[in-house]
């Protein structure tokens, strides 16, 4: 029960905070107007994040645990383009499925050099995170030693590059689609690599 209050307080924290920042811009937005907005103290506020960009990036936070375990749940002898397909469709459907304020929490990101420097810190550990499960996943086979972390970045740059596009086109674009396009550019250089 304690949790759910914890997540619905961090929610609301998220929505105010998104609401203020797409109508006056990032540096014009501050945490005591966010906490207010949010019908909450400052305090409060601290208790749940540690700064204003930390409580724009909480909707892409879990992400990365996401695509974890969605790789580390796919079948072992799959082509690594297809498990890393889905592992990034994993995430990306989290946008699909909430299109409307996944837009804006990307075009806040893309815009403001502060929220994507935070991304960029998250997408660090997520790629040690894929590239920890490729690793496990391939095992201790000779010349593999660099491919799982280039592979987990080319996810991660599909990823990016899938949600800049999507985003750029106003979402008019179908995420899935874009997945697909993506991966099938990168598939050759995944799949001969771990081959």
């Amino acid at each position: 029960m304690a949790q759910r209050k914890r997540q619905l307080v961090a929610d609301e924290l998220s929505e105010a905070a998104l609401q203020l920042l797409a109508s006056k811009g990032f540096d014009a937005v501050t945490v005591d107007a966010i906490a207010a907005t949010a019908g909450v103290s400052k305090r409060t506020f601290f208790r749940y994040f540690a700064s204003k960009e930390d409580v724009v990036v909480h909707f892409l936070a879990g992400l990365g645990t996401g695509m974890r375990a969605a790789l580390a749940a796919r079948p072992g002898g799959e082509r690594p383009s297809a498990a890393l397909r889905q592992t990034v469709w994993t995430a990306l459907a989290t946008f699909a499925d909430q299109s409307d304020r996944a837009l804006r929490v990307v075009r806040l990101v893309l815009a403001t050099p502060a929220l994507r420097a935070r991304l960029l810190e998250h997408q660090d550990r997520w790629r040690d995170d894929l590239a920890a499960e490729l690793a496990r996943r391939l095992g201790p086979a000779p010349g593999t030693d660099l491919y799982p972390q280039l592979a987990a970045g080319m996810a991660l740059g599909a990823f990016d590059t899938v949600l800049r596009r999507w985003s750029g086109t106003d979402g008019a674009e179908d995420l899935a689609g874009l997945t697909d396009r993506a991966f099938a550019t990168l598939a050759p250089a995944l799949d001969a690599a771990a081959g």
